[in-house]
Parts: structure tokens; C-alpha cells; sequence
């Protein structure tokens, strides 16, 4: 049975940006002595004033920040008329209720694109889109998508799934081919966490729940998901399930295809579901994973079965600073190989590591002496180069006796290499620094300043030579294309496996004097997906193909499995109702996909 509780709001009214990331209560605030404030109480950086902020910016990207000369957002953004199927709309309207379909165009436009920084913010933030639905559902229940699915393929109008719209794949970016209508199905009104089986530790809940959300109704019953991505608080259930997501303490919950036991999904050929969730089934070829990592190219997914587990009976966050990142790797290499992990344990490098401690805000005088005694003992008892030195931010999760026994072997094998424990508090708040990039991204950009993060897997082998590869790489590209100062790359790495890692990188630089930096940045992100796999890369971790790497499919999979997945589409969606034309589907014409 489900639980009253479950039902209704999380907690406060979360107004999110209609364009940039992130909730309205929160940004990156310039104040008169160029000094910057976090805005709001949402995050732990929420009211510090930074002194040291755009200071570091300016050191790593060679620049001066010009105070006078910010970035203009366009304020009345062109939205190009809607072009509706008259049968479908007066359809909708009178088999949906009105406050289900919207023709706005604020509404239009703000579902018509993701958050990949050069292809869609850049553009809707200081240009226009090259393209713009044309209508916005918001269903409700399972029978609203149901209806929506039947009448898109009696009128052959173009769906497209929406969930948190944080997409960094240019997923969400809309064919400009596309001549049919254009709607967007808002799932984030199914919402609810359905039923709560205590019994075996699962829970059937609505696609369209946001990670927040999901974990606060959780927790007020005992229990929690464990998927916590850097995008939490915006993305969804069926938005994770679509693009094969992972979240930053996969180490103890697994990733979405570990936690997911069943899918639904609505597709113009039917549903697609199984029978009841079990622990694990042999049925063959298992019809749920069609669903991961869909992309919006099969159908709409409206709820799932997931696991769940009791709230954790300790809760522990420590760091480590190591003297160098390949010796910080190194420690990493052989904790993974000890079958204990924590549930997250990341290694920042070294520019990284700096950043942070530029977004702390003036300490107190005791945490002044505490910080000289600290650098007094890195540097000069320990000697540990001040630009060499990385740092592990570490959470540990379970019942008590796990958590000591963790943090006992975690220290244990830190010492092998140098490492040294930096405390439960710089771990807690290096973890928390994950919420605030994007904003930091959005701040920044109003400096003439543009940057993106890149993921990809890697075996343990091969994690030394990307990250050399990359850096080359972002060198040279930036001397080629003549841009300003130097630019900002810095790696991390945020999940371990047995056989390798994922490593995050951060890439940014000034656009200030660059004409169409937008273009620029994308020329070189490709490249730099070139250079990744050309080391031994991944295409992707966990943010997927879309748009943005459709180029590399070829690299990923054979021939062979490029057509299987056609044919898959061919068979169960031959009007191409679900036509975002992601992943191998991207270039393909309406025709050409027809006569496959």
C-alpha cells in the first residue's frame, strides 16, 4: 500500500531557471569589491563570500577579467510560431484536460533544449534555437501517455520525451528536418512514489519523480534509493533509465541498471513491461533493457520497479591528500582490488584541489592557524610540492562496524603511497562542491568565459595516458584557434571498477574576442572525444550519446549492432513517432529510415 507521505511536494517550492541551471534562490553573486557571494541556503557554499574566486580564475586562465564588459543575455528570445496539427491539437484538447497542453511559447522554449553548454545554453542564453517545439503535454498517469502515444501516431506528430531537461548530450535538441509537429511530453507531473513493499525492499515509482524529491519521500519512511548524481535535485527516474545513468555512490548501490528490477514503457507498437519485479530472471532476451539508454528513441518510460534500502546506519565522510595524482591512482588501484569500497571516493588533481580551497571564504582566526599548521606540515615536513599535491574526498555508508573498518583500511593503504588524512569536514564539503559546477559554469559564462565537462571510462592501465592525451590535446587546439590566455583542464576521478575508472575532465576558456565561440568549443570537444578514445576511452560513461558523440557510434559498436538497433526501432515505431533522432539514429532522414 502506498504511504500518504510519499505523495505531494518535497519540502520548500523549488522555482528552477527557465534556461540556466539550477533553482532561482541560488547563484554566483558579483559584489562591488569583486568579491563573489553564494546566494540562498539551499547548499553548504550557499552565503560564503569567496575572496579568492575570480583571483584564481584569472591565475589559471592567464586573463583579466573585464568587470565592465559582461556577456548580455538576449532578454526577449525569438520564439518562431508554432507549427501545429490542427487534428492532433483539437484532439489533445478535447481528450486531455486544458491545463495539460500549452501552445506558450516561454513553455515551448524552455522545451526545446537540454544543458550542454556550447550547442543549447550558449544559444538560447545570447543567440536563438534553430528549432522549438511546438507543443508541451504534461501527462499525469499512465492513461494520459497512453492517449498521447495513440493520438501521435493517428495524427503523425513527433514526440518528445522530457523529464529534468539535463541532458548534456544534446539529447533534447530537436532535428532540423523534422517537419511534423514537434511536442514535448513533460513527464514531471508523475511524480508519485506508487507502493513501498518493506518486506523485500522495493518500490514501484512514477518515471517523471525527480532524484530530490524521490530521496526525501524515501528518507521520511526509513529508506533511500543510493543513485546520487551530480544532477540529483533535476533529473528523473525515467530520465536515468534513458540514458544509462550512474551516480556518485554506485560503489555501494550500483548503477541504474543495478538498481532498476523492471521497466514500463509506452511505445507506438504497445507497452513494454514485464511481469512481476524479481531479484534477477532468466528470460532470455530481457525486453527491460531496451529502455536503457533509449534516449527518447523507443518510447515514453512512465514508471519503474526500483530497489530501495533501509537508511544507513552510519555515515562517515573523510579525505586524503596525496603528493601526486599518479600516486593518489595508484591507491586507488589497490583499494579497488580489495573487494571494500566506500560508496564514493574521488581524486581531484591538483588545479582542482586549488579551486576548491579558492571557494572557501575568509577563515577565522583559529582555522587560519590550523591552516598554517597544515601547510606548514605538507610542505615542509612532508614535502609535498604545493603543485603537485592532489586530494581524495571520500563517503562512507552502512552499519558502524563497516564504516570503522572502511576508514581503517582506507588510511591503511593511504600511507602506502603518501597519502595523508585530511579530515571528515574538507570530505564533506569537497563532495558538496559537486551541486554547485553548473551554477559556477552559468556565473562564469558572463565573463566571456565557456566551459563543459567530458566523461569517459578507462582501464586502469591506460587512466595515465588519457588524461596526458587530453591535456596535449586542449593545448594545442587552443594555439590553433588563437584563443586568449591559456585554458583551464583539470581531471577527476569519481568511480572506480574493477577493471578501470571514470574520469571526469573540466575544460574551459575565455571567449572574449572570439567570434562564434560557440562553434569553437564544439570543434574542439569533438576532438577531444577523438583524442579520448584514440587513448583507450570510453565514448561515455553515463552521459550518453545524444547528439553531441553520434560521430564515434562507429568506434563503439559494430555494423551489425547498428542495424539490430534499427531494425528494433524499425519494427516498433515505423511512423518514427519518437523522432529525436539520437545516437545511431542521428543522421538518419525520415525516408532513409523508413526504408530500413
Amino acid at each position: 500500500m502506498a504511504d500518504k507521505s510519499l505523495d505531494g511536494s518535497s519540502s520548500g517550492e523549488d522555482i528552477r531557471y527557465d534556461h540556466k541551471w539550477g533553482f532561482t534562490d541560488t547563484y554566483f553573486k558579483l559584489n562591488p569589491d569583486k568579491t563573489v557571494t553564494v546566494t540562498g541556503s539551499r547548499y553548504a557554499l550557499s552565503g560564503t563570500v569567496m575572496h579568492e574566486f575570480l583571483p584564481f580564475v584569472e591565475e589559471m586562465l592567464d586573463i583579466k577579467l573585464d568587470y565592465d564588459n559582461l556577456k548580455p543575455i538576449v532578454q526577449e528570445k525569438p520564439v518562431p510560431p508554432a507549427r501545429l496539427n490542427d487534428d492532433f491539437y483539437q484532439a489533445v484538447q478535447t481528450q486531455l484536460s486544458p491545463e495539460k497542453v500549452s501552445v506558450d511559447d516561454r513553455q515551448r522554449l524552455i522545451h526545446s533544449h537540454g544543458q550542454t553548454t556550447a550547442d543549447e545554453v550558449y544559444k538560447v542564453l545570447y543567440g536563438a534555437l534553430d528549432r522549438v517545439v511546438d507543443m508541451v503535454l504534461f501527462p499525469e498517469s499512465q492513461q494520459d501517455v497512453e492517449l498521447i502515444v495513440e493520438l501521435a501516431g493517428q495524427h503523425d506528430v513527433c514526440l518528445v520525451p522530457y523529464g529534468g531537461g539535463t541532458s548534456v548530450s544534446c539529447a533534447l535538441q530537436l532535428p532540423q528536418n523534422e517537419t511534423r509537429s514537434i511536442v514535448s511530453v513533460d513527464m514531471r507531473r508523475m511524480n508519485k512514489i506508487l507502493w513501498i513493499d518493506h518486506e523485500n525492499f522495493r518500490a514501484g515509482v512514477q518515471a517523471g519523480i525527480s532524484g530530490k524529491d524521490l530521496e526525501e519521500r524515501l528518507e521520511r519512511v526509513g529508506y533511500t534509493s543510493g543513485h546520487e548524481p551530480d544532477s540529483l535535485e533535476l533529473s528523473t527516474l525515467g530520465g536515468w533509465i534513458a540514458t544509462n545513468a550512474s551516480g556518485m555512490k554506485k560503489n555501494k548501490y550500483g548503477n541504474i541498471e543495478d538498481i532498476v528490477e523492471s521497466v514500463t514503457m509506452v511505445t507506438s507498437n504497445g507497452i513494454i513491461e514485464q511481469g512481476p519485479a524479481m531479484p534477477r530472471q532468466s528470460l532470455g532476451i530481457d525486453p527491460k533493457h531496451v529502455a536503457f539508454g533509449s534516449e527518447g528513441n523507443l518510447g515514453i518510460i512512465t514508471s519503474a520497479v526500483i530497489k530501495i534500502h533501509k537508511l544507513p546506519e552510519a555515515k562517515k565522510y573523510g579525505s586524503l591528500v596525496f603528493p601526486t595524482f599518479q600516486k593518489g591512482t595508484e591507491f586507488l588501484y589497490e583499494l579497488s582490488q580489495t573487494g571494500t569500497l566506500p560508496a564514493s571516493i574521488r581524486l581531484l588533481d591538483n588545479i582542482q584541489f586549488r579551486f576548491g580551497s579558492a571557494l572557501k571564504g575568509e577563515p577565522t582566526r583559529m582555522e587560519a592557524i590550523v591552516g598554517d599548521i597544515q601547510k606548514f606540515f605538507l610542505l615542509k615536513v612532508k614535502g609535498f610540492d604545493p603543485n603537485e599535491l592532489c586530494a581524495a574526498t571520500i563517503v562512507m555508508e552502512g552499519t558502524q562496524e563497516e564504516v570503522n573498518y572502511q576508514s581503517k583500511l582506507i588510511n591503511r593503504l593511504a600511507k602506502r603511497y603518501g597519502g595523508i588524512a585530511g579530515g571528515s569536514t574538507n570530505g564533506q564539503r569537497g563532495y558538496m562542491l559537486t551541486y554547485a559546477i553548473a551554477y559556477i559554469r552559468d556565473f562564469l559564462t558572463d565573463f566571456h568565459i565557456i566551459g563543459e565537462t567530458y566523461e569517459t571510462t578507462v582501464p586502469w592501465n591506460k587512466v595515465q595516458a588519457v588524461i596526458d592525451a587530453v591535456a596535449a590535446q586542449v593545448e594545442q587546439k587552443h594555439k590553433e584557434y588563437g584563443l586568449p590566455g591559456r585554458p583551464y583542464i583539470s581531471p577527476r576521478i569519481t568511480q572506480l571498477y574493477h577493471t578501470g575508472v571514470c574520469i571526469y575532465f573540466t575544460h574551459g576558456f575565455s571567449t572574449m574576442g572570439v567570434e562564434n565561440p560557440d562553434e569553437v568549443f564544439s570543434k574542439i570537444e569533438h576532438t577531444l572525444r577523438e583524442t579520448i578514445m584514440a587513448a583507450g576511452g570510453s565514448i561515455s560513461h553515463h552521459h550518453g550519446v545524444g547528439k553531441i558523440r553520434k560521430d564515434f557510434m562507429k568506434h563503439a559498436i559494430s555494423p551489425a549492432a547498428t542495424q539490430l538497433i534499427k531494425e528494433i526501432k524499425q519494427a516498433n515505431d515505423p511512423q518514427n513517432i519518437f523522432g529525436i533522432r539520437n545516437n545511431v539514429f542521428a543522421e538518419s532522414t525520415e525516408p532513409e529510415l523508413a526504408a530500413e
